[in-house]
């Protein structure tokens, strides 16, 4: 590629007869070379900026692997929380239902051997009674006999 320095450096050879005018010729290259020069730096400064939007454009690209990989590891994660969290509501109530079903055996059992200690209570009393009764009877029969004598 011409640099505008080899623009401003070129020569070209002189011819008297029918050749072009040397002032113009000079001052059209002096206007190319600034018109060139200009562009040329414009060109440098694209390509560098350029460069530059190329490398943001990857650091981007990855910040974006990274963040679709984290949202799917936070994706797997919640998964894997609301089924740990699942399992562990279900244990709970079968454990739950496990200590309800033995306190309820318990409870029965309990029932049951109040229920048996209330029928050798009333086993008792009505054996109470009828001693009594008949301790009763034999005390009347006494006074009976000591009335008559």
């Amino acid at each position: 590629m011409i640099t505008p320095l080899d623009i401003e450096n070129k020569k070209f050879s002189r011819q008297m007869v029918n050749g072009y005018s040397v002032d113009e010729i000079d001052d059209f290259l002096d206007q190319l070379t600034v018109d060139y020069e200009r562009l040329y730096k414009e060109n440098i400064e694209s390509k560098n900026k350029i460069e530059d939007l190329n490398k943001s454009l990857e650091q981007y690209k990855t910040m974006e692997s990274t963040l679709q990989g984290t949202l799917l590891m936070a994706q797997n994660t919640a998964e894997e929380v609301k089924s740990v969290a699942k399992k562990q509501a279900e244990q709970i109530i079968n454990e739950a239902q496990t200590t309800a079903k033995e306190a309820i055996g318990s409870i029965d059992n309990e029932i049951a051997l109040k229920r048996k200690e209330l029928e050798d209570v009333q086993k008792q009393f009505d054996i109470y009674k009828a001693k009594m009764e008949s301790l009763l009877i034999s005390q009347l029969e006494l006074l009976k006999d000591i009335n008559k004598e």
